[in-house]
Parts: C-alpha cells; sequence; structure tokens
C-alpha cells in the first residue's frame, strides 16, 4: 500500500536512498558459487507474514536471508527497480504504475490470497448513514493510489454516483486517522488493524471490502534474480516456506495475535478480533490466469479515471517460474 512521500521518509527508507541501499547490498558481491553462500534480500512488514519464519520454525534456510522492513507496496516495487531487493510484497496496485516503465524489473510470482473484511469505510458511531449512497455530498477520506482508492471508485459505481458527487480528501493513513477521530472527515476508507483500533474507539463499520477487492495480494521478484539459477532456486525456497508460515497462522488465531502484538505493541485481542472475522484464510498460492484477470480489472479502473496515462496491459508482469514452489489455487 502506497503512503505520502512525507510518511515514506518517516519509515526510514527514503526514495532517494534506495540507490545508496542498492550500492551496499550484497548484489554487488561477486557472484556467489553455491546456496551457502548467497544472500536473499527480503522484504517485510512489520507484524505480516514474511516476520515470522523463526516463529514458525522455518528460518533454516540454506542461504542467508536479510530482511529490509519497508512501510509500503510502492517503496518495495521501487526497491525492487533500483536493484536493492530481490522479492516483497505488495497489493495489486503499486505493480500497475511501472508497468510500462524501461527496464521495469518487477515481476509478480507468487499470490496472497488474504483477508478483505480488514479493508473497511467507517463512518461515527453517530451517523446516520447506512449505505454508501448515504454519504453523496459528504468529505469521505482515502489513501490515494492503494486499495482504499480503488474501493471507493468501485463503491461510487456500485452507488450510481460520480466523484463530483461527494468530497474526496485524499490523506496519508496516519492523517486519516487523526482526521476521523477529530470529525474532520465523514468517512474513511482504511484498512489493517487500525480498523480495529478505531472500532474499539467507537467507530462504526459502514461496509467492508467483500466483493469489492479479490484479496489477492502479491509477492514480487526482480526479474535479475530469476533469470539468475541460483537465485531462483532460493526464490522457490523462500516461496515455499512463506506458504508455511500462512499455514501456521491459519493453525492458531489466539497464537497468531499473541506473537504479532508482541512484535508491534497493538493488543493482541484485536489482532484476534480481526482473526475472527476475516474473510477467509491466508494462502500463498500460484500464479493463475484469474488473478491476472482480477489485476487487469483494477488497472482498467484506474486507467478509466485518468489516474494512470492509459490502458496498462498487465501480463507482461506475471512470471510463472516459481509456480512449481506453490500448492496450487
Amino acid at each position: 500500500m502506497i503512503l505520502s512521500r512525507r510518511h515514506l521518509l518517516a519509515g526510514g527508507l527514503s526514495v532517494a536512498g534506495l540507490s545508496a541501499l542498492a550500492a551496499c547490498s550484497p548484489g554487488k558481491a561477486a557472484k556467489p558459487a553455491s546456496l551457502e553462500d548467497l544472500t536473499l534480500r527480503a522484504a517485510t512488514y512489520r507484524g505480516n507474514l514474511e516476520t515470522f519464519f523463526q516463529a514458525a520454525g522455518v528460518a533454516d534456510t540454506p542461504y542467508k536471508l536479510a530482511k529490509s522492513e519497508f512501510v509500503g507496496g510502492n517503496l518495495i516495487t521501487e526497491a525492487i527497480n533500483a536493484g536493492a531487493l530481490d522479492v516483497g510484497g505488495m497489493s495489486e496496485i503499486p505493480p500497475i504504475f511501472v508497468a510500462g516503465a524501461p527496464g521495469n524489473q518487477v515481476r509478480i510470482v507468487a499470490v496472497l490470497q488474504g483477508d478483505v473484511n480488514n479493508q473497511v469505510v467507517l463512518v461515527p458511531k453517530d451517523s446516520k448513514a447506512q449505505a454508501f449512497a448515504d454519504l453523496k455530498g459528504r468529505r469521505i477520506g482515502y489513501v490515494k493510489a492503494t486499495t482504499s482508492h480503488y474501493i471507493l471508485l468501485r463503491l461510487l459505481d456500485e452507488a450510481g454516483l460520480t466523484w463530483a458527487d461527494i468530497k474526496p480528501v485524499a490523506l496519508s493513513p496516519q492523517d486519516g486517522l487523526a482526521a476521523f477521530s477529530s470529525g474532520a472527515v465523514d468517512a474513511w476508507i482504511i484498512y489493517g488493524v487500525v480498523v480495529q483500533q478505531a472500532r474499539q474507539a467507537g467507530a462504526r463499520v459502514l461496509r467492508t471490502a467483500k466483493g469489492v477487492l479479490s484479496g489477492n495480494y502479491l509477492v514480487a521478484a526482480a526479474r535479475e534474480a530469476l533469470d539468475d539459477d541460483l537465485k531462483r532456486q532460493a526464490l522457490g525456497d523462500y516461496l515455499g516456506r512463506y506458504a508455511k508460515v500462512a499455514e501456521w497462522v491459519n493453525a492458531d488465531g489466539a497464537r497468531w495475535a499473541k506473537v504479532r502484538s508482541a512484535a508491534t505493541g497493538v493488543p493482541a485481542e484485536l489482532y484476534l478480533r480481526e482473526f475472527q472475522e476475516r474473510s477467509g484464510p491466508t494462502r500463498l498460492i500460484r500464479i493463475s490466469d484469474a488473478a491476472i484477470a482480477s489485476q487487469q480489472k483494477v488497472a482498467d479502473a484506474f486507467a478509466a479515471t485518468g489516474l494512470i496515462p492509459g490502458k496498462v496491459e498487465v501480463r507482461p508482469l506475471w512470471d510463472d517460474r516459481l509456480n512449481s514452489a506453490l500448492p496450487d489455487d
């Protein structure tokens, strides 16, 4: 998911800093002769699946694993393009914005099917709105160029409304929380555990993204890493372990809530409620025509609103060379 530049900088890695990261990364070292000599550079999000290899018992990789924490999928996309990362996760949206860029390194190698009930339209507890159409003329906060933005576009269309029928307010998640809490917006389209935090403070869920979002999140790798036999082997192993972490999460929601709480400081009961209300289990699966079609639908929606210059064909972004490392859909 994409944050504003100010918040990206606050997250610890600036866009300009990606070149420095690439320059000092293991990818600039001599080509490794074996897996034992190889370092795979992986992106993580605080509290997400890829940070729990150790807890899930799959941390014994035959290669070195260098993890860097990011705050948004767009930074991960840029880091892959800068040669600073070999693999990382994101929503369907960030790759769309680099699809036609010369020398684009981003190649989608797996689909993480996840929760869509934690992406919602929130309204204050005293709001009279009972359906999205009731927000006509209201101030609606959203996060630009993210799943939040896409949900807004889809719900406007579903309600027979246009962009001109509302007062859209583009905000980062942090600024959105402040705006929503102070009453500066009448509704907020947002995602993640902040939904549970807002609900705890009295907010009401007007609508979840079930039936709007596909639930597909993506894992992308660098094309140059995929073209290297040894790195491709390591990437396949990494995805297999990632899939096992997903199985470990699905097996025990209370355990998952506890370890996430320890990693982030968010109360475990909020993570447990998110787990109990999720739209389905989390699974890392192979690339499929259906997944490609889902991203194409998102790209077409952004093109129709002029958010990208024109139609983008997403199929060239997808690379199925690691499918054998993953379970089928």
